[in-house]
C-alpha cells in the first residue's frame, strides 16, 4: 500500500459498553482513550452502541413493536382515504 494514499490501519479495540463485550480488530478508526488488552499491549478504544453480543438478531432477544399503536396513528392519520 502507499503510505501517503491510504489512512493508518492498526489494532483497535471496540467496546460494547451494554453488553460489557470488547473484541480486538484492525482498523483506521483512532480515539485519544486507551485500554491494556489481554497481551499486555495497550490500544485505542472505541465505543460502539449495538454488537453481535447486544444485537436481537444475534442474541435472540427481541424487542417488543407497538403495532396496534401505529395502526391507530395510521388509522387516525389517513382514515378510509387509502384504499
Amino acid at each position: 500500500m502507499k503510505q501517503t494514499v491510504h489512512p493508518d490501519y492498526h489494532a483497535v479495540v471496540f467496546q460494547d459498553a451494554s453488553a460489557d463485550f470488547r473484541f480486538l480488530t484492525r482498523s483506521t478508526l483512532t480515539s485519544s482513550r486507551t485500554i491494556e488488552w489481554e497481551d499486555g499491549q495497550t490500544y485505542p478504544v472505541v465505543d460502539v452502541e449495538i454488537s453481535s453480543a447486544s444485537h436481537p438478531f444475534y442474541t435472540g432477544r427481541s424487542r417488543v413493536m407497538d403495532t396496534a399503536g401505529r395502526v391507530e396513528q395510521f388509522r387516525r392519520r389517513y382514515g378510509d382515504r387509502v384504499r
